[in-house]
């Protein structure tokens, strides 16, 4: 028999783009795994037909509200998104025929602003202010759904537990199935709580309580101090170069599962970025800022736990959404991270 290099599908045909979502690839960072004596696994979530892991998220509180009987045919989506579930929701928008209007921080890259007018949706990027503050994108998007009711639905994916469980249906399950029920931690950032919380109950209660659940967090998010510290919300300050994930509130998804998180990790930029870098140079995975700081606090998590681990995150998207800022000298400059990134990565620094 010749010899094939085949990647062996586990269905035939799918009816349609959002029947193509979710049932992602493992994938071993063999480096850093090495380094570690852990196996560092990465979910490929930027494999799924919109490019990130917040196609499930957008799909599962669709297809919620069709279910519930609050999006009809032809009906207008409403979101308040940073990006990916902006995206994520386009595609599903179009697929099942509706119209979608986005509401979104002006600070986002220009990149996923192009992207989403691309696939047809309405966006407006407003001044990014906190959550308290009446003119958040959020606020905005929950108005203007109201403005248009009953023929309009907001999302509300930060304290819409249908994106928690779509996650602990699908996401859960397949790293269980993955790791042929040897994992031992999950790590991952969060922006809605959708994917930590819905993976980690998922994880915590097939394996009765024996997987550890660890949340990641950016410059200018709460959440681990909030875990360190027992329940203490601090006020929000600071800010990363990571967008959508870090939070200065517990959202209601995060809700469902925070008290059973075993720790919280915190991960500053200069890691991420030189993260962000190796994995391109050792593993060819071209990964955004939020991935690679998954990455950096899945190999922080293996210090911690000891070699002979396996130790699961999620690889959120690749980096072509934030390209004309992460390979840029003058953004690096501007951000003081320049030279967090090791002298013989600068090569991949292409942009001026």
């Amino acid at each position: 028999m010749l010899p094939t290099l085949v990647r062996r599908f586990q269905q035939k045909a799918v009816e349609g783009l959002t029947h193509a979502i979710g049932n992602t690839p493992l994938i071993l960072l063999k480096s850093l795994s090495e380094r570690t004596g852990c196996q560092i696994l990465g979910k490929a979530e930027w494999m799924n037909p919109g490019g990130s892991v917040k196609d499930r998220a957008a799909l599962g509180i669709v297809k919620d509200a069709e279910e519930r009987g609050l999006l009809k045919t032809g009906g207008t989506v409403v979101e308040g998104t940073a990006g990916n579930t902006g995206i994520g929701l386009a595609h599903v928008c179009r697929a099942r025929g509706y119209k979608l209007v986005i509401f979104m921080p002006d600070t986002q890259s220009k990149e996923k602003i192009d992207l989403l007018r691309l696939l047809g949706a309405e966006v407006y990027p407003v001044p990014a202010v906190a959550y308290e503050n009446p003119a958040n994108y959020n606020h905005q998007a929950r108005d203007y759904a109201a403005s248009l009711a009953p023929h309009a639905f907001w999302t509300h994916q930060f304290d819409n537990t249908a994106n928690a469980r779509i996650h602990y249906l699908t996401t859960g399950p397949e790293i269980w199935e993955q790791t042929e029920g040897t994992v031992d931690a999950f790590v991952c950032s969060t922006g809605t709580g959708g994917t930590l919380a819905g993976v980690a109950r998922y994880l915590r209660e097939k394996s009765g309580g024996r997987v550890q659940n660890w949340l990641a967090d950016p410059p200018g998010s709460i959440l681990a101090s909030y875990i360190s510290s027992g329940g203490t919300l601090l006020e929000r300050s600071g800010g990363s170069i990571t967008e959508g994930i870090g939070q200065g509130r517990i959202t209601d998804n995060l809700a469902t599962e925070i008290e059973h998180l075993s720790g919280g990790l915190h991960i500053p930029d200069s890691k991420t970025i030189a993260m962000l870098y190796e994995l391109l140079d050792k593993e060819g995975i071209y990964l955004g800022a939020s991935s690679a700081l998954n990455v950096v606090a899945a190999v922080d998590l293996a210090e911690k736990l000891g070699p002979g681990k396996t130790i699961v995150t999620v690889l959120c998207d690749g980096a072509y959404r934030y390209q004309s800022r992460l390979f840029s000298h003058k953004w690096l400059r501007t951000k003081g991270l320049h030279g967090a990134i090791p002298e013989h990565l600068h090569k991949y620094i292409v942009l001026e």
